[in-house]
C-alpha cells in the first residue's frame, strides 16, 4: 500500500517513509486489515497550506509558506509537532503526521496524528522576526486547531519559547487563556514536569522491559548510546540510574569508550561546558562504526536516521536495539538483525515517551491541576510498560518482529474504532 503519491522531491524523509512502508505492509497483510480501514489511513483527513506575510526588521515584507496536516482524528484530536526548516514540504508533514497516528495508537493515547511546518531557516531570522512569523502561522491555521481538535508541540528548530508565542497568539484569538491547545511549554505557562526527560525515559523503560524478558538484571547489562542530544543524554543518564553500565557514547563530533562505564551525569556536565563528549577525561576515542558494533547488551541509537544498514548490521553485537531516534534501522538491516536473533524495539514504541508526557501536559491543562514529577514519571512508566507488553504479545502471537507487531497494534486500535464509529 503506497500511502502518498510522492514525487522525486522531499529528501531523506521520503526515503525513510518508503522504508517504513515495508513493515507496515507486512502488518496489514498479516492481520488481514479491512480494506476500507486501509483506504482510510492511506490519506490524511486534512492538510492545509498557508501563506504567512511577515514584516521584516528592515521594513520589507516576506511571504513564508506553512503547513498543517491532520492525518487522523479517529481516536481523538490530532497531535504533533511544528518544525521550522528550509526543506519542509507538504509531503513531509503528511508523512510525519501518519507516523504520529501510529505512535499515539501504540502508546494507547486518545489522539490521532498531526504535524506542521514552515519553510524557513530560523537561523537567518531575528528573534522579533521569528516571533512575528510564529504568530502569523497561528493566525492562519487557527480555524483547524484547538485543545479538542489538534494540539501542536515542538519539533525540529522549535522550542518552549516558540510554543509560548503560539499559545499567547491563540489565546488572543480565542479571547481567553488557552494553555491546553499546545504542549511542550515552559512550566510557568502550563508545561508538565518530567517532559524534558520523557523521550529518553521511554527508551530506558522499553529497554528494561526487554532485559526482563531475557532474564538479565540491569546491573548485569551494558549499553552504548549513539547521540547525546536531549534524547540520547537522558537515555544515558537514566540507564545509569537504573544500574546499567554505559560504556560508549557519541555525538556529532565522534564517540568515546570507557570499559568500566561512564558517570553519564558527569559527562552531561562536561558537554555543557565543552560542547561535545570528545575529550572526556578517562575516555578513549572510538569511531561511530565501533560504537554501533560494540559488544553490549543494549544499543540505543538516539541520533539520526539510517544508522543501521545492510553494510553494518552484521557487525552488531548487541542483544537488544532500542530505537530512540526515528528511522535508524533500514529494512535490510532489520532482516539481518532478525536472522542474528537481535531484539529490535522499534521507534514508534521506544520513543513514544515524549508524546505520552505531552498527553499528560494536555490533561493537566484541561483540568488546570498539575501533578508532581513523581506522579508524571509513574504514569509514564505504566503506559510505556503496557504498550511494550501489547506489542510483545502481538509479536509472539503472529511470530513477527516487534516492528511489525507495533504497526499491528496501532492498526488494530484504529480499525476497531472505525468499526464502532460506523466508518467501515
Amino acid at each position: 500500500m503506497g500511502l502518498y503519491p510522492f514525487g522525486k522531491q522531499g529528501g531523506l524523509i521520503m526515503n525513510i517513509f518508503e522504508m517504513a512502508q515495508i513493515p507496515l505492509n507486512k502488518a496489514i497483510e498479516t492481520m488481514k486489515l479491512d480494506a476500507g480501514a486501509a483506504a482510510i489511513i492511506a490519506v490524511p483527513e486534512r492538510t492545509l497550506e498557508v501563506s504567512i506575510p511577515v514584516k521584516m526588521d528592515d521594513g520589507t515584507t516576506k511571504v513564508f509558506t506553512g503547513y498543517r496536516s491532520q492525518h487522523s482524528t479517529i481516536l481523538g484530536p490530532a497531535k504533533g509537532g511544528v518544525r521550522y526548516h528550509q526543506n519542509v514540504s507538504m509531503d513531509e508533514v503528511k508523512t510525519l503526521a501518519f507516523w504520529m497516528t501510529c505512535k499515539c495508537a501504540v502508546a494507547g493515547l486518545p489522539y490521532g496524528g498531526g504535524k506542521g511546518g514552515i519553510i524557513v531557516d530560523p537561523s537567518k531570522l531575528s528573534k522579533a522576526e521569528l516571533e512575528r512569523l510564529t504568530r502569523g502561522y497561528i493566525d492562519k491555521i487557527a480555524p483547524i486547531i484547538g485543545e479538542k481538535r489538534d494540539i501542536p508541540a515542538p519539533d525540529m528548530n522549535t522550542n518552549a519559547q516558540i510554543m509560548g508565542w503560539m499559545m499567547d497568539e491563540y489565546s488572543k484569538l480565542a479571547g481567553q487563556y488557552e494553555p491546553g491547545f499546545i504542549t511542550g511549554k515552559a512550566i510557568s505557562v502550563g508545561g508538565s514536569l518530567g517532559r524534558t526527560a520523557a523521550t529518553g525515559r521511554g527508551v530506558v523503560v522499553a529497554a528494561l522491559e526487554a532485559l526482563k524478558l531475557k532474564g538479565i538484571q540491569p546491573h548485569e547489562a551494558t549499553a552504548a548510546v549513539q547521540g547525546f542530544g536531549n534524547v540520547g543524554s537522558w537515555t544515558a543518564k537514566l540507564f545509569c540510574d537504573a544500574g546499567v553500565k554505559v560504556i560508549a557514547l557519541s555525538d556529532v563530533y565522534g564517540a568515546i569508550f570507557k570499559e568500566d562505564g561512564f558517570d553519564c551525569y558527569d559527562v552531561d556536565a562536561y558537554v555543557k561546558k565543552t560542547g561535545s563528549v570528545i575529550g572526556y577525561p578517562g575516555s578513549k576515542a572510538i569511531s561511530n562504526a565501533e560504537l554501533l558494533a560494540m559488544e553490549v547488551t543494549v544499543l540505543a541509537p538516539c541520533a539520526i536516521e539510517l544508522q543501521l544498514t545492510m553494510e553494518n548490521a552484521a557487525a552488531v553485537q548487541a542483544s537488544i536495539i532500542c530505537e530512540g531516534a526515528n528511522g535508524p534501522t533500514t529494512p535490510e538491516a532489520d532482516d539481518i538483525l532478525e536472522a542474528k536473533g537481535v531484539m529490535v524495539i522499534p521507534d514508534i514504541l521506544a520513543n513514544g515517551g515524549g508524546v505520552t508526557v505531552s498527553y499528560f501536559e494536555w490533561v493537566q491543562n484541561l483540568y488546570r491541576y498539575f501533578w508532581p514529577e513523581e506522579e508524571v514519571i509513574e504514569k509514564q512508566n505504566a503506559l510505556m510498560r503496557k504498550a511494550f507488553k501489547a506489542v510483545y504479545e502481538k509479536a509472539k502471537q503472529y511470530n513477527v518482529t516487534l516492528r511489525v507487531a507495533a504497526y499491528m497494534v496501532a492498526l488494530g486500535s484504529l480499525e476497531e474504532a472505525m468499526k464502532i464509529r460506523g466508518m467501515i
